[in-house]
C-alpha cells in the first residue's frame, strides 16, 4: 500500500485527524498498549486544530484517502491553548539553544505526532518529520517537542529521527522530556 505524505488541507484530513487522536489517548487503550505502543496526551477539539493549521498546515500520512498519522504544527502563539502544555512553553521560554536564549530561536512546536497501530513499522513516523522538516525548515531553525517520559516508544522514535534532550522537568501531571531537532547550519 503506497502511503503519501501531505499536509492536511480540507475539513475531512482534520477530522480524521482527531478521529485517529482518539483512538490513542490514555482512556481509549490498555495500559499494556500504552506502554508498548505509546499514546497521545492532549485531545484537540476541531476549532482549535483548524486554527492551528494555520499558516503552516498539518503533516499527514494517507493511505487511499485515509489519515493514518499526523505530526501537529503547533506556533508558539497556541502558547496558552492547552492547559496541559503551558508549562512546556513557560519552560521553552527560561531554556538556552543552539547558544541562545530559545525563545529567541525561530522554533515552533510539534504539537503531536500518532501513527495508526496498522501502519507502525512501516517508516510513517520518520515520513512524518521528514515532510514537515521539508515543508517548515524554509521558516524555522529547529522544532521542539515534549515527551512524556513513561512514553519510551515514542522517546526511541524521537531519537533515531534525530531529536535531542535538551531539558527534563515535572509538572503536576507527568515527567517530561523536552527534545529539539536542529535544522539550522
Amino acid at each position: 500500500m503506497v502511503i503519501q505524505f501531505t499536509t492536511a488541507q480540507t475539513p475531512q484530513d482534520l477530522e480524521q485527524i482527531l478521529a485517529l487522536q482518539s483512538s490513542n489517548l490514555p482512556t481509549n487503550i490498555s495500559k499494556e498498549e500504552a506502554q508498548q505502543q505509546g499514546f497521545v496526551t492532549v485531545q484537540h477539539h476541531y476549532e482549535l486544530l483548524a486554527a492551528m493549521n494555520q499558516p503552516h498546515p498539518h503533516i499527514i500520512a494517507k493511505a487511499n484517502e485515509t489519515v493514518v498519522g499526523y505530526a501537529l504544527v503547533m506556533l508558539p502563539s497556541f502558547s496558552d491553548q492547552i492547559e496541559v502544555l503551558k508549562p512546556m512553553f513557560q519552560t521553552i521560554n527560561s531554556l538556552t539553544y543552539l547558544e541562545q536564549p530559545l525563545h529567541e530561536v525561530p522554533y515552533f512546536v510539534m504539537g503531536q505526532v500518532c501513527v495508526d497501530k496498522n501502519f507502525r513499522g512501516q517508516q510513517v513516523f520518520s515520513g512524518l518529520y521528514q515532510k514537515m522538516k521539508r515543508e517548515m525548515s524554509p521558516h524555522f531553525d529547529c522544532i521542539i517537542t515534549e515527551i512524556a517520559t513513561r512514553n519510551t516508544r515514542s522517546m526511541r522514535a524521537h531519537e533515531k529521527v534525530g531529536f535531542e534532550t535538551i531539558h527534563i522537568f515535572e509538572d503536576e501531571t507527568e515527567e517530561w522530556v523536552i527534545v529539539a531537532w536542529d535544522w539550522g547550519g
